[in-house]
């Protein structure tokens, strides 16, 4: 029986895993919430860690908020970057394997083409930043790890694009959506099933991974695609913003090519 530790288990992700979590019979699970185990909290994270011996940690906590992260990157950084390093040095000192949720934000969007796990990351944005810190604790703690990169996550679970669309659509509002960021979305309990089956594979393949559902589209064409599949195309108005902004910036290209390495430069 493998035993797992998820943190962040509250989020979208970490409901995802625990959903699908009794379709893998050999896998013992302890799902802990930010009350039940705050990464910014060292002696917290050593007393979960001690408490049962884990042969994996999956980190499903992070701060996601990418334009308060502009406000306030000290808050995005002790959580994603200094907690990912705690969370690092106790699976070091207790032979755990890391499985790490990093993003699509670490690149500077600049790239034409699909981004590979070789090409250097170049964050434009604070949330990006605190991302790619944690990504770089880990690699200087650990040798066994798995950072998983991936982008735009949907579920039926906690606020996402794709929940918001269908409700305004629902509601009969107008959408105006932007047509100026490219990216692949991905469902929540798809990713779950990649990890877990790194775990049930027992994959030795360490390093930093890529996976989304590998189609590419604008926010403005996943939009039209949500209306699609839910029978709603047509019966609202659906238009691309002109001159959308926000206070952050974003990459204008993050679509991400499943290629995995181990050691960056």
């Amino acid at each position: 029986m493998k035993r797992i530790l998820v943190t962040g288990s509250e989020g979208q992700l970490g409901k995802c895993l625990q959903k699908i979590s009794g379709n893998f019979e050999s896998m013992s699970f302890k799902f802990l919430d930010a009350q039940s185990l705050d990464i910014t909290n060292t002696k917290n994270i050593n007393s979960v860690f001690q408490s049962k011996d884990y042969e994996y940690c999956i980190n499903c906590a992070a701060y996601t908020n990418v334009e308060q992260a502009e406000r306030t990157p000290e808050k995005a950084f002790a959580v994603n970057a200094y907690g990912v390093n705690n969370i690092a040095i106790a699976c070091k000192n207790n032979n755990v394997v890391l499985i790490h949720i990093s993003t699509d934000y670490v690149f500077d969007g600049k790239k034409e083409e699909g981004y590979l796990t070789t090409d250097l990351p170049n964050p434009i944005n604070q949330y990006g930043m605190s991302k790619l810190a944690g990504e770089n604790y880990i690699m200087k703690v650990l040798e066994k790890y798995f950072i998983i990169r991936t982008s735009w996550l949907y579920s039926e679970f906690g606020k996402n694009f794709y929940k918001t669309i269908l409700s305004k659509a629902k509601a009969g509002d107008d959408l105006i959506i932007p047509d100026d960021q490219t990216g692949c979305p991905t469902d929540a309990n798809n990713l779950s099933f990649y990890i877990l089956g790194l775990i049930k594979n027992e994959s030795r393949s360490y390093g930093i991974h890529h996976f989304t559902d590998g189609k590419a589209l604008t926010w403005y064409g996943f939009a039209k695609r949500i209306l699609k599949e839910n029978n709603l195309e047509g019966k609202v108005k659906l238009d691309k913003a002109k001159n959308y902004r926000t206070f952050a910036a974003r990459p204008r290209n993050s679509v991400l090519k499943a290629v995995n390495y181990q050691d960056r430069d």
